[in-house]
């Protein structure tokens, strides 16, 4: 059995605790985390299933980000704009790259653009609407289940606020995505003949409220108004969801402003460990990056580096060393592949090699 060395710095703030006081808000659901760690801040019925109409789009924006190959043009047919509900005003024939179409769906809620989407990467609806179902397991998500790449009713199209927002976190972390949902407006140009249509995000908590980067509402009679908000200020980042919320334009508003006050933001200073390399006098040095966290006062983050004790001949770049795992209390929030950055490689003098070998895996046992 490999031993494993664990490196271990807990960065601890002394402050006062200041407990999140519930508020009085309009949804039927609710959550409030923070962007970095996905720390759960207020919480109204967070894990209720409950339709959510075009907030679906964020999941579908994901699974198109993570194919790629956002210049790809996608040719538009009659199948992909025969839906109801709102639209970019596509039309059969017109020719688009798939980050048009992604500015189309998130920011004035193109039904059309997420068929388009969704035909373009999945090949098919149904097997698009599969890879969001995949994805939603893959994040652990026990109370979303996917009918539609545009958010369209269905008896079995639902997520819970605390499901929408964990999708919302993995989707910022995209640059374009955050990019394009935080846009008040863009113009895009298509049609036959091509030209500049003008799109105006539907969120008007971008204009209203001036820490506001994104993300989506949506609204269908049987979903009610659905609206997931992301902001920034001073370090500090947060997400607030919100299902069914008749006021959520002010609801969103006391959210952002009870996240900002309930939140610290602390260092991590980043950790520096030398690796021995069995049959080499070289070592190698890992040094983990400095990162800013935010979490609720209260609370303490710390980072852990987990690696071999030594590691064995050859040593190649880009080879996954270790890891290391950031967290909050006891929590692991995010862990990172530690990859090795230069090669080593076997001596030509291969007794040698094999003595330290045999001497490095002696003193281990030895020491155990």
């Amino acid at each position: 059995m490999k031993r494993f060395a664990v490196f271990i710095v807990s960065l601890i703030t002394l402050s006062l605790s200041f407990p999140v006081k519930a508020q009085y808000i309009s949804a039927k659901a609710a959550v409030l985390i923070s962007a970095d760690t996905g720390e759960v801040l207020y919480a109204l019925n967070s894990e209720q299933r409950l339709p959510m109409a075009s907030t679906t789009k964020i999941m579908t924006a994901l699974i198109v980000l993570q194919n790629g190959d956002l210049d790809k043009t996608v040719t538009i047919t009659n199948e992909m704009i025969a839906v109801e509900g709102t639209s970019m005003g596509l039309s059969c024939g017109d020719i688009l790259t798939r980050k048009d179409l992604l500015c189309g769906m998130m920011l004035v809620s193109g039904n059309d653009a997420a068929n388009a989407l969704a035909v373009s990467v999945g090949g098919s609806y149904d097997r698009f609407v599969a890879l969001m179902n995949k994805k939603a397991a893959e994040l652990g998500l026990e109370n979303t289940h996917f009918e539609t790449p545009s958010g369209l009713d269905g008896d079995s199209h639902y997520t819970s606020a605390y499901d929408l927002a964990v999708i919302t976190k993995e989707a910022l972390a995209f640059d374009e995505f955050a990019s394009i949902v935080a846009t008040e407006s863009m113009s895009v140009s298509y049609g036959d003949p091509p030209c500049k249509r003008y799109l105006t995000n539907h969120n008007k908590l971008v204009k209203m409220y001036s820490d506001v980067k994104g993300v989506k509402t949506g609204f269908t009679k049987k979903s009610g108004r659905c609206l997931v908000s992301a902001a920034e200020k001073d370090g500090k980042r947060i997400i607030a969801v919100t299902l069914n919320d008749p006021n959520d334009w002010e609801d969103h508003r006391k959210l952002l402003d009870l996240g900002f006050s309930s939140l610290k933001v602390e260092d991590i200073r980043g950790l520096t460990v030398s690796l021995p390399v069995v049959g080499s006098d070289e070592r190698i040095k890992v040094v983990t990056p400095k990162k800013e966290i935010c979490v609720s006062k209260d609370k303490t983050v710390g980072e852990r580096i987990i690696v071999p004790a030594f590691l064995y001949l050859p040593v190649r770049k880009g080879d996954v060393i270790g890891y290391t795992e950031y967290y909050v209390g006891e929590e692991v929030y995010l862990k990172e592949k530690i990859v090795s950055e230069t090669d080593i490689k076997y001596k030509k003098d291969t007794f040698k090699s094999l003595w330290l070998i045999f001497s490095e895996i002696f003193r281990c046992i030895n020491e155990g």
